[in-house]
């Protein structure tokens, strides 16, 4: 609990000492290996927290933590670049916790950035289908349709988008006109009039 209060006043090294001591007496604490990796972060010590969230997912436990483990791993690597590493930590936060949106939607966004984009499609369908109101799943799924050379499919999302999130949708219009023909963009136009 002292390590807790340490992290809530911002005395993030003195919280990871706490997690080291608590770590010498049980190595094997998901909560507090969980804990350090956070406060690494903070301390922008990354490449640590990375081996601590790796050691994490090797500790058994529910399918609920091992997602929750392997998840936080991800995000932890996308957010340095590392994609190729990101991907199949989120295939294996999926695996266990295949209604975890977030994972869908990180995954979603590693394998465009490897440029496998079928196989984002089908992460992003999945995520848009577990949080069908989040609309930056809906957005990047937009955008991947597209890159596969499928404006219909592009035209359905941003009709879709207008209806719960018009913001999104219309920045995500703007984007469609640059890349669809002609033909399609007086699609947008006349999707925009049957939306109202």
């Amino acid at each position: 609990m002292q390590a807790l209060a340490l992290l809530v006043l911002g005395k993030d090294a003195k919280a990871l000492c706490r997690f080291d001591r608590m770590l010498k007496l049980l190595p094997a604490d998901r909560y507090a290996l969980a804990s350090r990796a956070h406060v690494l972060v903070q301390l922008n010590r990354v490449d640590e927290s990375v081996v601590n969230l790796q050691k994490l997912t090797s500790i058994p436990g529910s399918k609920l933590q091992l997602g929750t483990a392997w998840f936080n791993l991800a995000y932890v690597l996308q957010q340095i670049g590392c994609h190729n590493e990101a991907s199949p930590a989120f295939e294996n936060a999926v695996e266990h916790c295949p209604g975890m949106d977030q994972a869908w939607y990180g995954l979603g966004m590693a394998l465009i950035r490897q440029g496998r984009l079928h196989e984002a499609r089908n992460a992003l369908k999945q995520a848009t289908i577990l949080q069908p109101m989040a609309p930056h799943g809906w957005y990047r799924l937009a955008h991947v349709e597209l890159a596969l050379g499928a404006p219909e499919e592009a035209l359905r999302v941003l009709d879709h988008l207008r209806r719960f999130e018009p913001k999104v949708g219309a920045q995500l219009e703007r984007y469609i006109e640059q890349y669809v023909p002609e033909s399609n963009s007086q699609k947008i136009g006349l999707m925009h009039v049957n939306a109202r």
